[in-house]
């Protein structure tokens, strides 16, 4: 049995479960999310918790349990709670700001990049460092897997180079920083 799949997912108060076969919504405080999951997979509400039941021991049904588990859990953890992830942006000259719907990152490009965010996701940006320069983004929202793809689409644009430290990182990410080159003594 999976040890994250039998777990069950405790709905606390104000938040509304609707499910249906392969179709659950949960509505809370923060918003409201819905999600097709797999049929194999049987969830139902009994006594304030959400439980998740296969039914047979096949490979595949055992592998989607705890998935749908977490997805369900994930879901009531953001209309409740919320997700967030911070980024820092490290680099002289590198820079964000939110312009309405848009990110917009001058990060050692050609061009300023512009990322449009998706809706119910919030991002600021602040200024925590002066020498080096280091911006720092809070990406929030209510969905957790949107708050994550969109902090690695951000990532992806520069990711942080050991030299200098430059670029995005996660502010929990730990960075070895590289020696470089070293002038040796010596004649050619």
């Amino acid at each position: 049995m999976s040890r994250i799949g039998r777990m069950p997912v405790t709905i606390p108060d104000g938040v509304n479960v609707d499910l249906s076969p392969g179709h659950i919504k949960v509505k809370g405080p923060k918003g409201e999310l819905e999600r097709t999951l797999p049929k194999e997979i049987e969830v139902i509400q009994e006594d304030g918790q959400i439980v998740c039941r296969r039914p047979n021991e096949n490979r595949k049904i055992r592998a989607l349990h705890g998935l749908v588990r977490a997805l369900v859990s994930n879901m009531v953890v953001g209309v409740t709670e919320g997700f967030s992830k911070a980024l820092l942006l490290q680099g002289v000259g590198y820079r964000a700001t939110v312009e309405g719907s848009m990110l917009n990152i001058t990060a050692g490009h050609s061009h300023p990049v512009a990322v449009p965010l998706p809706e119910n996701i919030e991002v600021s940006v602040e200024q925590v460092g002066t020498n080096p320069p280091v911006h720092r983004l809070n990406i929030t929202g209510i969905d957790k897997e949107v708050v994550g793809q969109l902090a690695a689409d951000i990532r992806s644009l520069r990711p942080v180079e050991p030299y200098k430290l430059k670029g995005f990182r996660y502010a929990t990410e730990v960075v070895r920083k590289k020696a470089g080159k070293s002038a040796v003594g010596g004649t050619a």
